[in-house]
């Protein structure tokens, strides 16, 4: 009798463990992150690289457990990350099927990513139509949420309708004289919302300026003589660009030598990652945000401080620029949901859904301050903006007359277009 109950209970134990098994590798399993960023082309050496030095920076230190609160437990709660990193360089076409090959194919957990506006506006229906949770981490367009609501698409980087707002207020402050503005910006969504979202703002702060040229050269052109002659000819005291990239790099180099940026002063709303190759070339003067509290315009915070860290580590020497930290607020932002789902649900791996549920309308720190997720049904992100002035120090851009603008200021309320909310009146901003 005792051996048959002995042999008995150890049956049991044997099958209790047997059952377990799954569930304990389930656990153990690594989580993996799509990263989708520039590897290759005009924007990897400004954006791409910086960006996946962030994200593979963050997923270092979230593995040995060395981020500071409130994210010191490894991983997600406790269970690895791994990236599966591919090129956004490529038509949005290509993006689309590289997309559709991380859900179906690399059979990724959650996927991260994406500096294009036209990108982001191309992959966020598949990502509905996949059910699988994407977070955008830095293209700019509002047009995302205002003209479409998803499901499994969220945005942890605010939109560039505070780079355009912010860039009108600082202008409106520190040029009282200003008359005349002229603009050049990529003929694709961002470079459009750029220019459209600041000739509104402007036109509501100075009604009196007066824009004397709008010029869009298609993404990547390269050459900007044209461009160059015109806004020359038209004398604007100020220049208002979206560049970015190989565009920025290309068009300041040819514009130099021809004077216009002594005649005619910048305002840059995306140039922050040129920064550290740019001494010597962009003028002293130039207005300059980083689209957001970030890179240059960093808070003083201990994610902050710990980051700056971590990634001069890694990347061999030289600060983080505003978009490196754009993959850190996203894994940031997805590691806080998963935790708070991971003990809703009594310590097991939480569903997806339960992972968005906890994401959707939620707040969490991050390097660049308070981040939260307070527009479009609780998946877009609000925060702040900083502008400030270039001035070379012993050989080294640095910033002056550093002005922020907090996020109400900057930033449409709730459920109301971007363009109507500027051309009404900016009334919560005023």
């Amino acid at each position: 009798m005792t051996r048959f109950l002995v042999r008995a209970i150890l049956a049991l134990l044997a099958a209790s463990v047997a059952l377990a098994q799954p569930a304990l590798a389930q656990q153990r399993r690594p989580l993996k992150i799509g990263l989708v960023t520039f590897l290759s082309g005009p924007a990897a050496a400004t954006f791409g690289k910086s960006s996946r030095g962030g994200a593979e920076t963050l997923v270092a230190e979230l593995n040995a457990g060395r981020v500071p609160a409130p994210y010191q437990q490894r991983g997600f709660g406790g269970t690895p990350l791994e990236l599966v990193v591919i090129d956004e360089a490529g038509a949005s076409t290509k993006q689309v099927t590289e997309y559709r090959n991380l859900v179906q194919k690399q059979q990724v957990d959650f996927v991260v990513g994406y500096i294009s506006s036209a990108n982001c506006l191309a992959v966020a229906p598949v990502a509905d139509e996949l059910q699988k949770l994407t977070i955008f981490f830095d293209c700019g367009s509002p047009r995302l949420f205002e003209e479409n609501r998803y499901k499994h698409v969220f945005r942890t980087r605010a939109t560039m309708v505070m780079d355009a707002v912010g860039a009108a207020m600082y202008l409106a402050q520190t040029r009282p004289d200003l008359k005349t503005v002229a603009g050049i910006n990529q003929n694709y969504a961002y470079g459009q919302d750029s220019w459209r979202d600041f000739e509104d703002a402007l036109a509501v702060l100075k009604p009196e300026v007066k824009i004397v040229g709008s010029h869009m050269p298609k993404f990547g052109a390269g050459q900007y003589g044209a461009e160059i002659s015109a806004l020359a000819q038209a004398r604007p005291q100020v220049i208002h660009s979206s560049f970015w990239g190989s565009d920025l790099d290309s068009f300041l180099v040819q514009a130099g030598p021809r004077g216009l940026l002594r005649n005619s002063q910048l305002v840059l709303v995306a140039a922050e990652p040129h920064l550290e190759r740019m001494a010597g070339i962009l003028p002293d003067g130039t207005i300059l945000g980083a689209r957001g509290p970030v890179g240059v315009f960093a808070p003083d915070n201990a994610l902050s401080r710990w980051f700056k860290v971590a990634y001069r580590k890694r990347m061999g020497g030289g600060d983080p620029a505003y978009v490196a930290y754009s993959p850190v607020l996203a894994i940031l932002g997805l590691k806080s949901a998963y935790e708070k789902a991971l003990t809703a649900n009594g310590g097991k791996r939480p569903s997806q859904d339960q992972i968005m549920a906890a994401l959707k309308g939620s707040s969490f720190d991050t390097p660049a301050g308070r981040v939260d997720m307070a527009r479009a049904d609780g998946h877009q992100a609000i925060q702040g903006t900083v502008y400030g002035t270039t001035k070379t120090v012993n050989g080294r851009i640095t910033m002056v007359d550093v002005r922020h603008y907090p996020a109400e200021v900057v930033q449409p309320p709730e459920g109301m277009a971007s363009s109507d909310w500027i051309r009404s009146g900016m009334k919560s901003a005023r």
